[in-house]
């Protein structure tokens, strides 16, 4: 899987959340040896500290493969260049092993008021994954909570008040961002298979379930989606459900 994002998209913490760890993973380059002297974190996963042909894998589960690309967020016409020629020989390459399957592209929600920057436009319209899903991940949603906040106070509400319809004023938000998202990068030439939220990322106990459910759908080989679904380890109600499905 191929993670895309800018700067403290949370990227890291759903890798380690997905694969039920808090332990940060062993990094190995191309060829299959051990990168050392790094410790991963947001930082190293968006500043271009890395290769793109870096894998991630987490000992707690050794069956996701993960790669990380960044810097063009930045302007580095480079980098972007770089990563595109990397995502395009990945989507036509025939080897089940050896390709991406498919790409979470992290928008934090911090930067709400610039959810779809060049960056993204740029992705979206020059960066053809053939048959590889890109599902677009909302991150760090919690963030909403302050505007949430503010508008239910310039509603007149007392404090007190605002708590208790907080919560709700937050998904109004998160779907008004997402509305907004969609109806841009549909646009694109290349736009996302999916869109999806994720919540309470920051939590002990977050569920990645809807995340596996969300790129298992996406999927259009069922040999894929079964690779998935026998590697994740986020719910057991996701592999009875598909195996009645099958």
């Amino acid at each position: 899987i191929l993670v895309i994002g800018r700067a403290n998209a949370g990227k890291t913490t759903i890798l380690q959340h997905v694969c039920n760890t808090i332990d940060i993973p062993v990094i190995f380059d191309g060829k299959g040896n051990k990168v050392c002297g790094y410790r991963v974190s947001d930082a190293y996963l968006s500043c271009g500290h890395h290769n793109i042909e870096d894998e991630l894998v987490f000992q707690s589960n050794l069956g996701f493969v993960f790669h990380d690309s960044c810097g063009f967020e930045a302007g580095s016409i480079e980098q972007f260049e770089k990563m595109k020629s990397f995502v395009v020989d990945q989507a036509v390459m025939g080897s089940l092993k050896k390709r991406f399957h498919a790409i979470w592209f992290c928008i934090p929600m911090t930067d709400y008021e610039r959810t779809v920057t060049a960056a993204e436009w740029k992705f979206f319209n020059e960066c053809d994954t053939g048959h590889v899903p890109v599902i677009v991940l909302l991150t760090k949603t919690d963030a909403l909570n302050l505007p949430a906040m503010e508008e239910l106070l310039d509603d007149g509400l007392e404090v007190e008040q605002a708590d208790e319809k907080v919560a709700k004023k937050e998904r109004e938000l998160l779907g008004k961002w997402l509305v907004h998202i969609k109806g841009i990068l549909d646009e694109c030439k290349f736009p996302p298979k999916a869109y999806i939220s994720l919540q309470k990322m920051h939590e002990e106990k977050a569920d990645c379930t809807t995340l596996m459910q969300c790129t298992a759908d996406a999927l259009n080989e069922e040999t894929l989606q079964s690779l998935l679904i026998s590697t994740q380890q986020s719910s057991i109600a996701i592999c009875v459900e598909y195996a009645v499905q099958k």
